[in-house]
């Protein structure tokens, strides 16, 4: 009788705790949840140029004097252009010793490379600075991406025309029923990462031209020109955002 009694007692106290881990969905009466989604675009405004420097000699001073000459003359490029200090960036200089099968042994060669960054506001500037950023045999043009230079601007655009969807329908529905939007008791935003941002990329290495000057064929590593330009496109943002309005 008294484990009959104990199991009972266990049962009436657990069955609380059981109610407590599984709550039973509550619903908020008087609310309206509607979703609406917003976009922005905008046509980018900044152009980032990356160019790669390499150079190879068998002296490691001189591999890296040349290097540094070639980051140097896109640094002067980009000022002739006008472009602001905060939009040249440039890496550290990196060395490789080149060895010929043995690592006790000397090296044969050592190879410095670099890269360096623009970021271009006047795209009329583009084709200058690609003309004259590769003629020598070190600087490799490497990619080219248009962006925002404010992105969160474009961001708050987008989840304001949201908002402005989202109400505009609530009233919508509401004045049906002759009632009225009220205060705004939740809200939950989706904004997605930017879409149509362009880039260009060109992995393709110099080119190889054979040269004669009255003598015996040498070869002779000539700068690629740089490709046509892509044309930039809108970048868009898009914003999702569902409400839940109190119903007046």
């Amino acid at each position: 009788m008294k484990s009959t009694l104990l199991s009972l007692s266990l049962f009436l106290l657990s069955a609380p705790a059981l109610r407590a881990q599984n709550p039973e969905p509550k619903f908020i009466a008087d609310t309206l949840v509607v979703q609406a989604e917003g976009i922005s675009e905008t046509d980018p405004d900044v152009a980032t140029l990356t160019f790669d420097v390499s150079s190879e000699e068998k002296e490691m001073k001189t591999a890296y004097g040349k290097a540094s000459q070639a980051i140097q003359k896109i640094v002067a490029l980009a000022d002739k252009n006008g472009l602001r200090k905060e939009d040249v960036a440039s890496g550290v200089l990196t060395v490789t010793p080149i060895y010929g099968g043995d690592r006790k042994k000397r090296a044969k060669s050592f190879v410095v490379r670099g890269q360096i960054v623009l970021k271009v506001r006047d795209f009329a500037k583009l084709g200058p600075i690609l003309d004259e950023s590769v003629e020598d045999e070190i600087t490799d043009f490497r990619s080219l991406s248009y962006s925002l230079a404010d992105e969160e601007a474009a961001k708050e655009r987008a989840v304001a025309q949201a908002m402005r969807r989202a109400i505009g329908r609530a009233r919508a529905a509401l004045d049906e029923k002759g009632q009225k939007v009220g205060a705004l008791r939740f809200a939950n935003l989706d904004v997605k990462r930017l879409v149509g941002v362009t880039q260009y990329s060109m992995s393709a290495p110099s080119q190889v031209v054979e040269v004669s000057s009255g003598g015996p064929w040498t070869s002779k590593k000539a700068a690629a020109s740089p490709p046509p330009l892509p044309q930039p496109e809108k970048i868009t943002v898009s914003a999702t955002v569902q409400c839940a309005f109190q119903i007046q």
